[in-house]
């Protein structure tokens, strides 16, 4: 175990959790990375929480035991986190990233803010991709501008898949939906139609996972990635995601649309081993009457 105030002086450049793991063998770099995470460790007589921090020759290491600094709440569920890649779960009502001229908060900016306070001023985040503004689930940054790039690389063979609660039953259990997207000319809508110049061609397959009443809850798995894509085509077949009455859903529902990312699939950028997030329904997503639509 590690002591108590223990001091090094680093003779040659390496990531900070290399230098420890080096100096404790008989500690797990799980280990050594939790207590670097959760502000035990300083260099330069600055806290550091980075695993990967490089440090060079002449810095001082200091562990301090038993004084670890608790971490700043993060602004949203954190699936997954490392150097390389942070996952979080978005709830519905945020945008992912305030373009220019956007006023307001977004999922970016409340990470960066997060990871400002966590890493004593490392803050570097990269949008990887995108959810609707009134769509919730999972949402993935990149630490890199690197790992950004090999991500968005990679996209094509990730899995991504939606749960949408939609108007009507379906007449079959499964199919799959293909149309050319393109957006009005203000840019607030999507339109489906055929090929032409400026549409983008879009796929989404699905399958029935339970009728309730007149909704049906449906799966949803990206096979592109286009803007509003899940909600286009659903309503293109007559089944618009409930809420949605941007496109064509019930004017009887006024909160959020039911679409939630619920599951990602990614080969790591670094390691190249696969991973798998998760995330639950949100509350309320399943309600049926609308005197009972009093979630957040």
């Amino acid at each position: 175990m590690l002591s108590n105030a223990e001091k090094y002086s680093v003779t040659d450049s390496t990531t900070l959790i290399e230098f420890l793991a080096i100096r404790y063998p008989q500690s797990s770099k799980t280990g050594i990375k939790k207590m670097i995470i959760h502000g035990s460790i300083s260099v330069n007589g600055k806290i550091e929480r980075n695993p990967a921090q490089m440090v060079k020759a002449g810095d001082e290491i200091i562990y301090q035991r038993n004084t670890m600094v608790a971490r700043p709440k993060a602004p949203f569920r954190l699936i997954f986190e490392d150097e390389h890649i942070i996952v979080i779960e978005k709830p519905a009502g945020l945008l992912t990233y305030g373009d220019k001229g956007t006023s307001g908060t977004s999922a970016y900016k409340e990470m960066k803010e997060y990871l400002f306070k966590n890493s004593t001023g490392r803050s570097e985040l990269f949008i990887v991709h995108r959810l609707d503004r009134e769509v919730s689930g999972i949402l993935m940054f990149a630490r890199s501008e690197a790992i950004q790039e090999r991500l968005k690389d990679n996209w094509k063979e990730f899995t991504k898949k939606y749960q949408a609660l939609t108007e009507g039953v379906f007449s079959e259990e499964s199919g799959e939906i293909t149309s050319w997207l393109s957006d009005d000319r203000a840019g607030f809508k999507v339109y489906s139609g055929r090929e032409r110049d400026g549409a983008r061609y879009a796929e989404t397959k699905w399958s029935v996972l339970k009728v309730m009443e007149d909704y049906t809850l449906v799966e949803l798995q990206l096979v592109t990635g286009r803007k509003n894509q899940i909600r286009v085509h659903l309503s293109d077949i007559g089944h618009p995601v409930v809420g949605d009455r941007k496109y064509g859903a019930d004017a009887t529902w006024k909160r959020r649309i039911r679409l939630h990312g619920y599951y990602l699939r990614i080969r790591h950028p670094k390691t190249d081993e696969w991973l798998e997030f998760r995330s639950d329904l949100p509350k309320g997503f399943l309600v049926l009457h609308p005197k009972h639509e009093n979630y957040k």
